[in-house]
C-alpha cells in the first residue's frame, strides 16, 4: 500500500501457464515478458523477475532460433544423462536428472527494465527450460518491480 492507502503499482505480478508437451523443450517467453511489461511498466525503469515454481525446470537467457536452444538440450543431456544412475527414481527412467537441472539452469532470472522495455542484448531471449517429460503443464511467474 502507498502512503495514501491506495494499492501501490510499484510491484505487479502475473502467472503464465505454459504447456511444454511430452518432449524436452526450450520455450521462448520473451514476447510474453514484453507484453506483460507493456501493460504494467508504463515507461518506468525497474526489474523483471521470471520465476518457475517447479523442481524440474529452469529459466535461461540465451539465443534462440539459430540452434542454441537445441545445443542447450544436447549439453544438458551430456551433463545429465537420462539413465538409471540417479538416486531420485520416481517417474520416467532418468527422471532424477530433471531434479538436478535447477542447479545448472536456475528457476529464476532478474532482468533490467529501462523506460518500460526489457533490456537485453540483440540475440538474447528469455526461455523456460523443461527437461521433465512427465509434467507438461508449467507455471511461470512474471513480477515487475518499478520505480
Amino acid at each position: 500500500m502507498g502512503e495514501d492507502g491506495r494499492r501501490s503499482d510499484a510491484f505487479t505480478t502475473r502467472i503464465l501457464n505454459v504447456s511444454t508437451g511430452s518432449a524436452e523443450r526450450v520455450v521462448d517467453l520473451t514476447h510474453d515478458c514484453e507484453a506483460f511489461l507493456s501493460e504494467v511498466a508504463a515507461g518506468r525503469d525497474g526489474l523483471l523477475n521470471i520465476f518457475v515454481p517447479h523442481a524440474t525446470a529452469g529459466v535461461a537467457v540465451i539465443e534462440t532460433g539459430a540452434g542454441s536452444d537445441d545445443d542447450l538440450l544436447a549439453a544438458l543431456h551430456s551433463l545429465l544423462p537420462s539413465d538409471d544412475r540417479w538416486q531420485h527414481r520416481h517417474g520416467s527412467p532418468g527422471h532424477g536428472r530433471d531434479h538436478v537441472l535447477p542447479a545448472l539452469v536456475p528457476p529464476h532470472a532478474t532482468l533490467p527494465v529501462i523506460a518500460g522495455a526489457l533490456e537485453m542484448g540483440t540475440w538474447q531471449s528469455v526461455c523456460l527450460v523443461d527437461t521433465n517429460k512427465d509434467n507438461a503443464d508449467r507455471r511461470v511467474r512474471l513480477s515487475f518491480f518499478g520505480g
